[in-house]
């Protein structure tokens, strides 16, 4: 079985290797999955969202403001979640949605022309492939999987069904302040860039405290909430938002903030996977909570001809350059920093001989302010696909190289080594227990897509 698995990452690598650097390389948008003529300027599109508490709900409320878009659908394994979400976009369109708790008779809607997947990490592969299977176009919250072996199955799922249209929720793509701080190092102004730093310090995110397992909520499914997740007792630190603190789901603030960020460093340099990770940190600053992921990490992705740094930490908000989030491209002649605020350029500068004055290696810009919102930006960008005016401006190839990145951190600090990564093989180099963790393992009746 897992030579099967291996031999198949392997040809799959081989096939899209070029076109998945041209993706990280080149513009934003996708070259698998490039848009159809699906829609016309005044057809109805209607969408479905499976998973519809958090960034699903953001997301649907974001798409029912655009012309000609209707919620039609909404599905959650709680029945007060749902009872909610129902009434909210009942008041927010004037239309109520069919409600669902299982999420494969929402994809049997034949009356849904896409889907908003929101649900923890662990489902996305998934459904991600069921609802390209059932004809639908996907809005995918990121990461794009919960496991390298998972990010690669969708991916060929993806490729498979062309046809179809897949936007990452990876909303930052679609922010013009963004795209000019890319545009920019890109440029070559600040010279040789030989270190990109990355980071996410998140001082709301305190202490999940312990809890008591428990009976799940009245109107939960949590035998579905689980699905191909291990099978453990119901707890609340496990449910809703805190998910992302257990690996069985998620993969903490690496895969969470990371995804967005690391997106972006990768973007800037035209780069997919590293050659080496290594990653050292732990429950540090709450050594004693529930959670399960570090609150505190540190790891360093060795690139041909530079290296990227990550660092998160819980309860603080003090990170590198006085910003709470952030990528850093430091090059020989300044360094650029941007985060969701917009962009600056800190120059370096040398001695001139007979001043005092040192003399500034470039010249500094003054980057425009963009205003409005991004997320409403992106999934414009998505519905401009559906009706054949652009492509995706974060495709499934922008979040397979930035979701295999964040999951080779997390695989690094697992192992508590130095890890290689063999692209042409698909897998790390002499290190059995990494490529043991880079793989998925679903409790039955659920079984992992093929592809």
């Amino acid at each position: 079985m897992e030579l099967q698995s291996n031999e198949t990452r392997r040809r799959f690598l081989k096939k899209t290797g070029a076109a998945t650097a041209a993706v990280a390389i080149g513009s934003p948008a996708s070259l698998f999955t490039r848009a159809s003529a699906s829609f016309g300027p005044n057809d109805e599109i209607r969408f479905g969202v499976i998973g519809c508490k958090g960034m699903g709900f953001a997301d649907a409320r974001s798409l029912s403001a655009i012309d000609g878009v209707v919620c039609g659908a909404i599905c959650d394994v709680d029945d007060s979640v749902l009872a909610q979400r129902s009434d909210d976009v009942e008041k927010m369109t004037g239309n109520k949605p069919r409600t669902y708790k299982d999420y494969r008779k929402l994809l049997e809607n034949k009356d849904l022309d896409f889907v908003v997947i929101g649900t923890p990490d662990h489902w996305h592969c998934l459904m991600g492939v069921e609802a390209l299977e059932a004809g639908k176009h996907v809005y995918l919250e990121k990461p794009l999987a919960n496991s390298l072996q998972e990010c690669d199955i969708l991916l060929n799922a993806a490729r498979a069904h062309g046809n179809r249209i897949l936007q990452m929720g990876q909303w930052q793509r679609s922010g013009p302040h963004w795209r000019h701080a890319v545009d920019f190092v890109q440029s070559g102004a600040l010279g040789n860039i030989r270190t990109v730093k990355t980071w996410a310090y998140q001082g709301w995110m305190k202490p999940v405290p312990v809890q008591p397992d428990s009976a799940p909520p009245p109107g939960v499914d949590y035998d579905m909430w689980l699905g191909p997740a291990p099978n453990r007792p119901f707890n609340p630190n496990r449910f809703h938002f805190n998910f992302r603190w257990f690996w069985d789901y998620a993969g903490g603030l690496m895969t969470d903030w990371g995804v967005h960020i690391i997106d972006y460093a990768l973007y800037g340099m035209g780069a997919t996977t590293p050659k080496s990770v290594m990653a050292t940190g732990g429950k540090f600053a709450y050594p004693d909570d529930a959670s399960e992921t570090p609150d505190t990490l540190q790891a360093v992705f060795e690139f041909d001809g530079f290296t990227m740094l990550w660092e998160h930490a819980t309860g603080i908000d003090l990170g590198p350059y006085q910003r709470t989030h952030g990528v850093a491209f430091i090059g020989n002649n300044g360094t650029l920093v941007v985060d969701r605020g917009g962009w600056e350029v800190l120059p370096e500068d040398e001695p001139v001989q007979g001043s005092d004055k040192p003399m500034l290696k470039m010249e500094v810009p003054t980057p425009e302010r963009v205003e409005g919102s991004d997320l409403d930006r992106h999934t414009q960008n998505f519905v401009a696909c559906l009706r054949g005016d652009a492509t995706p401006h974060a495709g499934i190839e922008v979040g397979h190289a930035a979701a295999t990145v964040a999951h080779m951190g997390n695989i690094a600090f697992k192992t508590g080594r130095k890890v290689y990564w063999d692209a042409e093989a698909g897998e790390f180099r002499d290190d059995a227990e990494a490529n043991v963790i880079s793989r998925a393992t679903y409790r039955a009746p659920w079984t992992l897509p093929s592809y």
